[in-house]
């Protein structure tokens, strides 16, 4: 049947690779916090115990109910199938750090924020890669071409915590242009009128600026190799030949051929936006994902932290998935390779 079909093979293996790699990832993320020796319950009750010296009335029956609700009760067998129980039925069990709050309720409130300063920040740091990326392939022996070439080598190489540091110093403190902190002023409503959405851009603006610098670096060297890699190819000998202006052999030719590999770039990055970014969030106090996983790696909030990391591995492989389905479909070299 499938030697008839490739593609459909093609369309299937993809599809088992997807839900193999998420069950691995959620079996292999479920034991690994089981080999840490302790647990949130009774890591919370010994604070309790160290910090106040004293011991709660029905304290093992508190505890006792605790570990039920939380799935930690029986062999790690039992609590690994009423873990996969709980998924097969959409449920990631309740968050310890804001219990009896379900963790994907707990999640959803978080994800908008990290989805939309990751997003932003992507698709602008994207956008301009490609084109500085460009110009510096196409230019490749100017003086202009060098200096953006090194200026995004060295700051490729500067994480973006680091950046976050320099523009809250500068930006923040010395001429104190933006807020530091929080995602918006709590003097505003939540919801859609001018003053809320105003306060929220403006808190975005450095931790976006500190991601764009270190993304837009990353897509600057990346489209101008694509574009020395197509220079002196057969179509772009004939477009000038055709009397085509060398901008428009630039823009028509040569960045689209390079959009195609860099737009499937752009899908797996996309990709990784659930994990959120775990050190500018920490530093600017943003309500989002990386956050929400501080916090729980405090308590060892093993719900919220499988939580996460299930949501991460997600949407890594979706939009791999995705991408792999879309590619036979865009470029037909690959469509002749499944049906050959």
């Amino acid at each position: 049947m499938f030697k008839r079909h490739p593609i459909l093979k093609y369309v299937l293996l993809r599809i088992f690779n997807y839900l193999f790699t998420i069950w691995a990832a959620a079996t292999v993320a479920f034991f690994a916090f089981r080999m840490v020796p302790t647990n949130p319950v009774d890591a919370w009750v010994k604070s309790l115990e160290r910090q106040y010296s004293v011991t709660v009335p029905k304290g093992s029956e508190m505890v006792a109910y605790y570990k039920e609700q939380f799935g930690l009760n029986g062999t790690v067998w039992d609590q690994y199938t009423h873990y996969l129980n709980q998924l097969l039925h959409g449920s990631l069990g309740p968050s310890f750090i804001n219990f009896p709050t379900p963790v994907e309720e707990l999640l959803m409130r978080r994800l908008p924020w990290t989805v939309g300063l990751l997003s932003f920040s992507i698709l602008i740091a994207w956008v301009l890669g490609l084109l500085m990326g460009t110009i510096a392939g196409w230019f490749r022996d100017s003086v202009a071409s060098d200096w953006l070439t090194n200026l995004a080598i060295a700051l490729s190489q500067i994480p973006p915590y680091l950046v976050a540091i320099f523009l809250v110093l500068i930006i923040g403190y010395q001429l104190k242009l933006l807020p530091t902190r929080g995602s918006f002023d709590g003097q505003y409503a939540i919801g859609f009128n001018w003053d809320f959405i105003k306060s929220v851009i403006s808190h975005s603006i450095l931790p976006a600026l500190s991601i764009i610098v270190v993304s837009l670096a990353g897509w600057t060297l990346s489209t101008r190799s694509l574009i020395i890699n197509i220079l002196g190819e057969d179509y772009l000998m004939y477009a000038e030949a055709k009397g085509l202006k060398p901008w428009e052999i630039m823009t028509r030719y040569a960045l689209r051929n390079a959009m195609l590999p860099q737009a499937m770039g752009l899908a797996l990055t996309m990709g990784f936006l659930m994990s959120g970014q775990l050190l500018i969030e920490i530093l600017f106090v943003y309500p989002g994902i990386g956050e929400l996983m501080s916090r729980a790696i405090a308590v060892f909030d093993y719900n919220s932290m499988m939580g996460i990391i299930l949501l991460s591995v997600f949407s890594v492989m979706t939009a791999s998935l995705i991408v792999e389905l879309a590619l036979p479909l865009i470029d037909p070299r690959i469509r002749r390779e499944i049906i050959a």
